[in-house]
């Protein structure tokens, strides 16, 4: 399942369940049209609170890659991550590093954070670190 919508600051992305070959195809399609007409310079809040580990598969792992760098692309300044999980922490924090996003991203683990959408904000928003 995923779901991307439009916000003050850029886009929010929602992932959750488990994200197959065809799902993130789908989602790769949908960013390509939500990013047109996207402001110079956005940020990215990525809700993955509802994928656990093993929820991406390998076989997605290079097209998640492809689909941050249109995102780096299109103007994305900042992003920020919510997880639950230390797996897909490790998980996201390697694809990030493979898409060259890893400077501009950070990870919040929401459950020692409640809150997480007030900081992921002030990330995107103002460069305030979330672990501040």
């Amino acid at each position: 399942m995923h779901h991307i919508s439009r916000q003050k600051f850029g886009y929010e992305l929602t992932f959750g369940g488990t994200i197959d070959l065809d799902e993130i195809k789908r989602w790769r399609e949908e960013s390509v049209a939500a990013l047109l007409g996207a402001p110079k310079a956005f940020g990215v809040l990525i809700d993955m609170r509802g994928l656990g580990p093993g929820g991406l598969r390998p076989e997605a792992q290079p097209a998640m890659v492809e689909g941050q760098g249109l995102y780096r692309q299109a103007g994305m300044v900042r992003s920020c991550v919510i997880l639950q999980s230390a797996t897909v922490t490790m998980q996201f924090q390697r694809i990030a590093r493979e898409s060259g996003i890893d400077s501009y991203e950070r990870y919040i683990n929401a459950a020692a954070h409640p809150d997480w959408h007030a900081k992921a904000v002030s990330w995107i928003e103002d460069k305030v670190e979330p672990g501040h």
